[in-house]
């Protein structure tokens, strides 16, 4: 079975100044329908207001400001004890060191960054903390 093909608007209004839209200003790009595609959704909406309220998420920008998701962890020296199990050096390069606690050996730490207390209390016990990105952030 063969589907013939439907012949366009402008092949058969020929001879019509309005192609079958009733105006002759209203067929001229896109102005009667408010504009192309989203045109006239914007803050305002004054064309397609309903078009918009009807839709099903959010279109006018997000509910909130978010954070920024951070890359790193936070421990505290407390719990490096656990981390350490006697060694002398430790990589935590994906961890923000915190001054919680105390710490009775030295150690060197290798951390993505350390609060001031944190870096006060490994030193006293003799060890060394290395800061990825070169800062130590105040607590």
């Amino acid at each position: 079975m063969r589907l013939h093909k439907k012949r366009k608007k402008v092949s058969r209004m020929h001879g019509s100044h309005t192609h079958g839209r009733g105006g002759m200003k209203k067929a001229r790009g896109s102005g009667h329908r408010g504009g192309k595609g989203m045109a006239g959704t914007g803050k305002r909406a004054d064309q397609k207001k309903t078009l918009i309220l009807n839709m099903p998420e959010k279109y006018f920008g997000k509910d909130s400001l978010k954070p920024k998701p951070k890359n790193y962890g936070v421990i505290n020296i407390k719990d490096i004890e656990k981390r350490a199990n006697g060694k002398s050096e430790v990589d935590l390069s994906n961890f923000k060191l915190l001054g919680s606690g105390e710490i009775t050996f030295p150690v060197t730490l290798k951390v993505y960054s350390a609060s001031k207390s944190a870096v006060k209390k490994i030193e006293k016990a003799g060890g060394k903390v290395i800061v990825k990105y070169g800062h130590k952030e105040s607590s």
